[in-house]
């Protein structure tokens, strides 16, 4: 035990002597480079968890130490975005839990009725079907009770599923934003984007927004080449929010399809542009919730 302290208070006194030297600029980069480590060895391992050796936390420690106090993000209670995100999450839960039972309910339909049991099956589309089965053997008869079974669960879940959304939309209402506005954004987007976002004040500007997001493509330029290459960085929850309001944008027409269209007519490929559509998207949110906030404190004031 003595050992192990002698050696943590030399480990940590040479971090400290090594950071005295350092400008502030060079700690910042220090740390740059290690978030980009602790990145890289976070995609190696996978669902392993990052041990970090005694000597790697003093150093980390002194690094953090030293930094100026209007640097580190200060640590808020929890507010309205907390509880999005945690309803969003419940949501995502639900709905995989719906199509789970809708495929196993398919399966088991499509050995008893005859031709099988079409696609696209609902609750009720599903109850109308076991009203003209009429088994013929005991397997059959297992078959029918397991397909109850399933329907109750599936009407179990959609209503959970409906509870979860108004109480989404109870608290979208309460946070008071304006993203709900947007073309092609409903209560559930809107309220995965509020949750994983959280506080909007600690991005600077758009352009930190969108890389967080994942929607700021990465320069992969060569020679008289210009070009660039998709981000799979990012927070990938948020980036699939922005691709599904970029679709539905398209596909409905409107300023976003009029954006995707010139972008198309200048040459790029159909996923340049709805990438582009994307990044311009990240822009009017990051923008929106900007906006958001200046307006609540202007009311609280």
């Amino acid at each position: 035990m003595l050992l192990r302290l002698a050696y943590l208070g030399v480990t940590n006194a040479f971090a400290m002597l090594r950071l005295l030297s350092m400008s502030d600029r060079e700690r910042e980069v220090e740390i740059l480079a290690l978030r980009h480590q602790i990145a890289v060895l976070e995609r190696q391992l996978g669902k392993k968890r990052v041990r970090f050796a005694p000597s790697d936390r003093a150093f980390l420690a002194a690094l953090v130490y030293r930094l100026p106090r209007d640097v580190l993000r200060k640590v808020e209670l929890e507010d309205q975005s907390t509880i999005l995100r945690l309803l969003t999450e419940r949501h995502d839960d639900l709905v995989n839990e719906r199509t789970h039972i809708i495929n196993r309910l398919h399966a088991v339909l499509r050995d008893l009725l005859p031709g099988g049991a079409p696609t696209r099956l609902s609750a009720d589309k599903a109850a109308t079907l076991m009203k003209g089965i009429r088994p013929a053997t005991a397997t059959d008869c297992c078959r029918r009770d397991l397909a109850r079974d399933l329907l109750a669960d599936l009407r179990r879940v959609a209503r959970q599923v409906r509870d979860n959304e108004a109480q989404m939309r109870d608290a979208l209402a309460a946070a008071q934003t304006a993203l709900t506005t947007l073309p092609s954004l409903g209560a559930v987007l809107a309220a995965k984007l509020l949750g994983h976002v959280g506080d909007v004040t600690r991005f600077p500007t758009e352009h930190h927004f969108a890389s967080y997001i994942g929607t700021a493509p990465p320069d992969a330029s060569s020679g008289r080449n210009t070009r660039h290459r998709i981000n799979t960085g990012g927070n990938r929850a948020l980036n699939s929010v922005l691709h599904i309001i970029a679709v539905c944008q398209i596909r409905d027409g409107g300023r976003g399809q009029d954006y995707y269209l010139r972008k198309i007519t200048e040459g790029k490929t159909p996923a340049e542009a709805r990438r582009a559509l994307e990044r311009r998207l990240s822009n009017v949110v990051h923008r929106t919730l900007k906006r958001d906030r200046h307006t609540n404190l202007a009311a609280a004031a």
